[in-house]
Protein backbone atom coordinates (compact mmCIF):
# COMPACT_ATOMS: atom_id res chain seq x y z
CA UNK A 1 0.00 0.00 0.00
CA UNK A 2 1.99 3.39 -1.27
CA UNK A 3 0.85 6.39 0.32
CA UNK A 4 -0.85 8.77 -2.52
CA UNK A 5 0.05 12.56 -2.45
CA UNK A 6 -2.55 15.38 -1.80
CA UNK A 7 -4.45 12.34 0.46
CA UNK A 8 -5.08 13.26 4.20
CA UNK A 9 -3.92 10.50 5.97
CA UNK A 10 -5.71 9.17 9.78
CA UNK A 11 -3.69 7.69 12.28
CA UNK A 12 -4.77 4.74 11.76
CA UNK A 13 -4.16 4.49 7.92
CA UNK A 14 -0.50 5.49 8.51
CA UNK A 15 -0.46 2.16 10.93
CA UNK A 16 -1.72 0.61 8.20
CA UNK A 17 0.67 1.62 6.20
CA UNK A 18 3.39 1.28 8.38
CA UNK A 19 2.93 -2.23 9.26
CA UNK A 20 2.70 -3.01 4.81
CA UNK A 21 6.08 -0.87 4.58
CA UNK A 22 6.87 -3.43 7.49
CA UNK A 23 5.99 -6.69 5.55
CA UNK A 24 7.35 -5.97 2.59
CA UNK A 25 10.49 -4.66 4.28
CA UNK A 26 11.09 -7.97 5.94
CA UNK A 27 9.10 -11.14 4.09
CA UNK A 28 8.52 -9.28 0.70
CA UNK A 29 9.33 -7.11 -1.94
CA UNK A 30 9.93 -2.49 -1.47
CA UNK A 31 7.67 -0.38 -3.29
CA UNK A 32 10.98 1.08 -4.98
CA UNK A 33 11.01 4.26 -6.83
CA UNK A 34 11.93 4.83 -10.68
CA UNK A 35 15.12 4.18 -10.51
CA UNK A 36 17.50 1.87 -12.08
CA UNK A 37 19.85 -0.40 -9.81
CA UNK A 38 23.38 1.24 -10.67
CA UNK A 39 24.97 -2.23 -11.39
CA UNK A 40 23.05 -2.84 -14.37
CA UNK A 41 26.04 -0.72 -16.35
CA UNK A 42 28.68 -3.13 -14.61
CA UNK A 43 29.27 -7.03 -16.18
CA UNK A 44 29.90 -9.62 -12.87
CA UNK A 45 33.53 -9.95 -12.69
CA UNK A 46 35.05 -13.53 -11.59
CA UNK A 47 36.03 -13.50 -7.65
CA UNK A 48 37.92 -16.27 -5.24
CA UNK A 49 35.39 -17.59 -3.36
CA UNK A 50 36.90 -16.22 0.09
CA UNK A 51 36.36 -12.50 -0.89
CA UNK A 52 33.19 -13.25 -2.42
CA UNK A 53 31.98 -14.82 0.36
CA UNK A 54 33.48 -11.60 2.26
CA UNK A 55 31.63 -9.23 -0.37
CA UNK A 56 28.23 -11.01 0.24
CA UNK A 57 28.58 -10.80 4.39
CA UNK A 58 28.80 -6.88 3.42
CA UNK A 59 26.41 -6.61 1.30
CA UNK A 60 24.25 -8.32 4.16
CA UNK A 61 25.62 -5.82 6.58
CA UNK A 62 24.60 -2.84 3.74
CA UNK A 63 20.63 -4.48 3.50
CA UNK A 64 20.40 -4.86 7.53
CA UNK A 65 20.95 -1.55 7.40
CA UNK A 66 19.00 -0.57 5.05
CA UNK A 67 16.49 -2.57 6.91
CA UNK A 68 17.27 -0.40 9.84
CA UNK A 69 16.93 2.90 7.92
CA UNK A 70 13.45 2.09 6.09
CA UNK A 71 11.93 1.38 9.83
CA UNK A 72 13.69 4.75 11.59
CA UNK A 73 12.15 6.73 8.68
CA UNK A 74 8.61 4.50 9.36
CA UNK A 75 8.80 5.74 12.30
CA UNK A 76 9.41 9.16 12.19
CA UNK A 77 7.21 9.78 9.39
CA UNK A 78 4.79 8.12 11.75
CA UNK A 79 5.30 10.75 14.59
CA UNK A 80 6.36 13.41 12.62
CA UNK A 81 4.22 17.10 13.24
CA UNK A 82 5.42 18.93 10.22
CA UNK A 83 3.54 17.79 6.55
CA UNK A 84 6.93 18.90 5.07
CA UNK A 85 9.04 17.03 7.18
CA UNK A 86 6.40 13.87 6.91
CA UNK A 87 7.09 14.25 2.88
CA UNK A 88 10.43 14.17 3.13
CA UNK A 89 11.10 11.22 5.22
CA UNK A 90 8.59 9.61 3.11
CA UNK A 91 10.74 10.36 0.35
CA UNK A 92 13.81 9.48 1.49
CA UNK A 93 12.22 5.93 2.94
CA UNK A 94 11.23 5.07 -0.90
CA UNK A 95 14.50 5.31 -1.64
CA UNK A 96 16.13 3.89 0.75
CA UNK A 97 13.67 1.29 -0.43
CA UNK A 98 15.66 1.37 -3.75
CA UNK A 99 19.08 0.65 -1.40
CA UNK A 100 17.10 -2.30 0.56
CA UNK A 101 16.09 -4.13 -3.21
CA UNK A 102 19.57 -3.61 -4.60
CA UNK A 103 21.52 -4.79 -2.07
CA UNK A 104 19.14 -8.10 -1.81
CA UNK A 105 19.72 -8.83 -5.60
CA UNK A 106 23.97 -8.66 -4.71
CA UNK A 107 24.10 -10.95 -2.07
CA UNK A 108 21.84 -13.17 -4.28
CA UNK A 109 24.54 -12.69 -6.87
CA UNK A 110 27.30 -13.57 -5.31
CA UNK A 111 25.63 -16.74 -3.66
CA UNK A 112 25.02 -15.18 -0.02
CA UNK A 113 22.03 -15.10 2.69
CA UNK A 114 20.45 -12.28 4.48
CA UNK A 115 20.52 -12.17 7.89
CA UNK A 116 17.88 -13.81 10.21
CA UNK A 117 18.16 -10.64 12.73
CA UNK A 118 16.56 -8.59 10.68
CA UNK A 119 13.12 -8.26 12.48
CA UNK A 120 14.85 -7.96 15.69
CA UNK A 121 16.46 -4.18 14.04
CA UNK A 122 13.78 -3.50 12.45
CA UNK A 123 11.82 -3.48 15.74
CA UNK A 124 14.18 -1.33 17.34
CA UNK A 125 14.71 0.65 14.26
CA UNK A 126 11.02 1.85 14.36
CA UNK A 127 11.00 2.24 17.87
CA UNK A 128 13.90 4.86 17.72
CA UNK A 129 12.42 6.43 15.05
CA UNK A 130 8.95 6.91 16.42
CA UNK A 131 10.63 8.01 19.54
CA UNK A 132 12.71 10.83 17.67
CA UNK A 133 9.83 12.17 15.77
CA UNK A 134 7.84 12.21 19.50
CA UNK A 135 10.77 14.32 20.99
CA UNK A 136 10.48 16.74 18.12
CA UNK A 137 10.81 17.48 14.69
CA UNK A 138 14.37 19.19 14.87
CA UNK A 139 15.64 16.30 16.92
CA UNK A 140 14.30 13.75 14.30
CA UNK A 141 15.79 15.47 11.44
CA UNK A 142 18.79 16.17 13.85
CA UNK A 143 19.22 12.32 14.06
CA UNK A 144 18.15 11.60 10.25
CA UNK A 145 21.50 13.87 9.46
CA UNK A 146 23.56 11.57 12.34
CA UNK A 147 22.31 8.16 11.07
CA UNK A 148 23.40 9.39 7.75
CA UNK A 149 26.57 10.64 8.47
CA UNK A 150 27.95 7.67 10.05
CA UNK A 151 26.57 5.92 7.39
CA UNK A 152 28.67 7.03 5.02
CA UNK A 153 31.73 6.51 6.83
CA UNK A 154 30.76 2.85 7.22
CA UNK A 155 30.00 2.44 3.02
CA UNK A 156 33.47 4.26 2.89
CA UNK A 157 34.74 1.18 4.77
CA UNK A 158 33.06 -0.91 2.87
CA UNK A 159 34.49 0.36 -0.64
CA UNK A 160 37.58 0.29 0.82
CA UNK A 161 37.05 -3.63 1.57
CA UNK A 162 35.76 -4.23 -2.33
CA UNK A 163 37.80 -4.84 -5.09
CA UNK A 164 38.54 -2.50 -8.38
CA UNK A 165 37.24 -4.87 -10.43
CA UNK A 166 33.88 -5.75 -8.32
CA UNK A 167 31.76 -2.66 -10.48
CA UNK A 168 28.79 -4.41 -9.91
CA UNK A 169 29.37 -3.88 -5.38
CA UNK A 170 30.90 -0.48 -6.11
CA UNK A 171 28.12 0.89 -7.95
CA UNK A 172 25.53 0.31 -5.52
CA UNK A 173 28.00 1.53 -2.91
CA UNK A 174 28.29 4.73 -4.41
CA UNK A 175 25.56 5.42 -5.57
CA UNK A 176 24.03 4.75 -1.92
CA UNK A 177 26.71 6.64 -0.28
CA UNK A 178 25.50 9.70 -2.84
CA UNK A 179 22.07 9.44 -1.70
CA UNK A 180 23.09 9.56 2.31
CA UNK A 181 24.75 12.64 1.58
CA UNK A 182 21.80 13.76 0.20
CA UNK A 183 19.36 12.81 2.46
CA UNK A 184 21.78 13.89 5.39
CA UNK A 185 22.13 17.40 4.03
CA UNK A 186 18.24 17.67 3.90
CA UNK A 187 17.51 16.84 7.43
CA UNK A 188 19.82 19.55 8.40
CA UNK A 189 18.33 22.03 5.72
CA UNK A 190 14.47 21.06 7.29
CA UNK A 191 16.22 22.34 10.73
CA UNK A 192 17.51 19.12 11.91
CA UNK A 193 18.95 19.72 15.52
CA UNK A 194 22.75 18.50 16.60
CA UNK A 195 22.77 15.62 18.38
CA UNK A 196 24.16 15.73 21.81
CA UNK A 197 27.78 13.67 22.27
CA UNK A 198 26.54 10.94 24.24
CA UNK A 199 23.77 10.05 21.54
CA UNK A 200 26.49 9.71 19.00
CA UNK A 201 28.51 7.69 21.00
CA UNK A 202 25.18 5.18 22.00
CA UNK A 203 24.43 5.45 17.73
CA UNK A 204 28.44 4.07 17.25
CA UNK A 205 28.42 1.57 19.82
CA UNK A 206 24.44 0.13 18.24
CA UNK A 207 26.23 0.37 14.61
CA UNK A 208 29.16 -1.67 15.66
CA UNK A 209 26.90 -4.18 17.44
CA UNK A 210 25.07 -4.53 14.39
CA UNK A 211 27.49 -4.97 11.85
CA UNK A 212 29.19 -7.48 14.08
CA UNK A 213 26.06 -9.45 14.42
CA UNK A 214 25.03 -9.29 10.94
CA UNK A 215 28.55 -10.43 9.36
CA UNK A 216 27.92 -13.76 11.31
CA UNK A 217 24.30 -14.14 11.54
Amino acid sequence: MKPKENRSYTAADRLVINLDQALRTLFGRPLVTERSNPAEECVESELPESRKDHVARLMRINHTGEVCAQALYQGQALTARREDVRRSMERSAAEENDHLDWCEQRVEELGGRLSILNPLWYAGSFALGAAAGLAGDKWSLGFVAETEKQVEGHLEEHLAQVPESDCRTRAILEQMKEDEIRHGQMAKAHGGAELPGPVKTAMKLTSKLMTTSVYRL
